[in-house]
């Protein structure tokens, strides 16, 4: 079975949203001074590249990143294209059929050079997460770097997918990858205090 990687690359080149921690990584040792190994560290916000948002990130009593079961990051799951859209919208998905998974992926391709942080870019709507609930889905995941615009301080999406209990994934890489069903892999690191994670986001194909 063949594994496609929807992952970003993390590098000094990685945009982080506006005013928050860019990603950089340095070697703390080389091997010049260890005598056999090089050892670094990096430096990040949870929410650079591709990444999971938890509860915690935007409800001051949600769940953290660590309390989160390992579960719900692996699935089936439906990738759906939605290419020119600037909001989603319930009547958006009525055509699709949720029957075979519990996990959602939104190909807008609206995120184009990756180099820059989008200003614009697909954003979801409130209808959007008591439609998905009652379809049984548990995670969405977007190529985009937020499910609300940047300027937004409510938050409509975050607050409603919290809501409805699903998770939020972000700033996926899926212009190469066709609508259909997969299997998704995307694991957080268990940080138990975190706001969200880093994951390398997968998909095996069916």
């Amino acid at each position: 079975m063949k594994l496609i990687d929807i992952s970003m690359s993390l590098n000094a080149k990685t945009p982080p949203w506006p005013g928050d921690q860019p990603y950089s990584y340095k070697l703390t040792w080389g091997m010049e001074e260890t005598g056999s190994v090089n050892v670094g560290q990096f430096q990040s916000s949870n929410h650079i590249g591709t990444h999971v948002d938890a509860p915690f990130h935007y409800d001051n009593d949600g769940s953290t990143i660590g309390e989160l079961p390992i579960e719900r990051f692996i699935g089936e799951t439906l990738v759906v294209n939605m290419e020119g859209k600037s909001k989603i919208e319930a009547s958006d998905l009525e055509p699709f059929q949720f029957e075979a998974v519990d996990k959602v992926l939104f190909r807008t391709l609206s995120w184009e050079d990756r180099l820059a942080f989008p200003h614009e870019y697909t954003v979801i709507a409130e209808d959007v997460a008591p439609f998905l609930n009652e379809r049984g889905i548990n995670l969405i995941g977007m190529d985009t770097p937020s499910v609300d615009p940047e300027t937004s301080k409510e938050l409509p999406a975050h607050q409603s997918l919290n809501q409805a209990d699903i998770l939020i994934l972000e700033g996926l890489e899926l212009g190469h990858v066709a609508p259909g069903i997969y299997e998704l892999m995307a694991f957080p690191l268990k940080m138990d205090e975190a706001d969200g994670s880093p994951v390398r986001a997968v998909l095996r194909q069916k």
